[in-house]
């Protein structure tokens, strides 16, 4: 009789065992009981955009504008950036780097392309948990902006202006695109003005302004038996307010005298002026 009612009580404490066994396997809300995972979701990105996301150094591609990414991180903070893979650039781990201009006459070889494309970046650090999704809702910045200069010639003959050339000196070539700032050394670009009638127009797009002084060289070429004239011009003072709102254009509009006669000069442009260009967030 006592070997009897041992059997129910033994079979009871098993039975006990797994219902228990069963009741903490289902507690896990992912299938990553240790560890999280991040998924991050662009606001504004279009399906066709190309992106990376870098977590702690560690990166992957991917298009549109939500994307889960592939590891799985240990609980704790992680630093993320994301940009789009823009042309005219050149990544080097978080860094951003405008592409070198291809002009072999240059000694000094730092002169960058003028016309990069639309670079846009997010930087934050996320906190994961263990056994969790984290879903993040972030919105790039763009990180270049549009400067268009429109000079009238008011002296001289413009109809003689052959070709313009420009150096404009004092500007960012690179990007942190973790501390969300130029880095590196002032650079220096060059781009060719278009003439029409009496008025020189030229555009460019920038990281920004970089160093103490900025510096605009014209070097222009008339169709006289080659005259050429050689301008140095002092924008500091114009551009004192280019490292703003990077989504609107930046314009420069003066004046630009050409007499006969001055091949060298220290001119200025007067009467310049900076006007609103509107939103030039225009994709990619």
């Amino acid at each position: 009789m006592k070997m009897i009612r041992y059997i129910p009580i033994l079979a009871a404490a098993a039975g006990l065992l797994l219902a228990t066994s069963c009741v903490k396997d289902t507690l896990h809300n992912t299938p990553h009981p240790d560890k999280g995972a991040v998924t991050v979701s662009l606001t504004g990105v279009s399906a066709g955009d190309n992106y990376v996301l870098d977590i702690d150094g560690k990166s992957a591609d991917f298009t549109g504008s939500s994307f889960t990414f592939p590891d799985l991180l240990a609980p704790g903070t992680h630093s993320l950036v994301a940009y789009n893979r823009t042309e005219g650039f050149t990544f080097d781990g978080r860094t951003a780097r405008v592409n070198a201009l291809n002009d072999e006459t240059r000694a000094d070889g730092t002169a960058i392309i003028p016309l990069p494309g639309y670079l846009k970046t997010v930087s934050q650090e996320i906190t994961v948990t263990a056994d969790d999704t984290l879903r993040v809702n972030a919105v790039p910045v763009q990180r270049v902006r549009d400067l268009h200069f429109e000079l009238e010639v008011t002296q001289g003959r413009p109809e003689l202006i052959q070709s313009v050339t420009a150096t404009l000196s004092g500007i960012a070539g690179a990007f942190d695109m973790e501390k969300g700032q130029t880095t590196g050394e002032p650079t220096s670009t060059v781009f060719s003005f278009t003439r029409n009638e009496s008025k020189l127009t030229a555009d460019v797009r920038l990281l920004g302004t970089m160093g103490a002084v900025q510096t605009l060289v014209l070097d222009i070429v008339f169709t006289d038996d080659g005259r050429t004239q050689h301008t140095e011009i002092d924008l500091t003072e114009p551009l004192e307010d280019f490292n703003g709102d990077m989504t609107t254009g930046y314009q420069v509009e003066g004046t630009l005298e050409t007499p006969v006669g001055m091949e060298e000069g220290n001119g200025e442009i007067t009467g310049w002026e900076q006007v609103d260009g509107g939103d030039v967030n225009v994709g990619f």
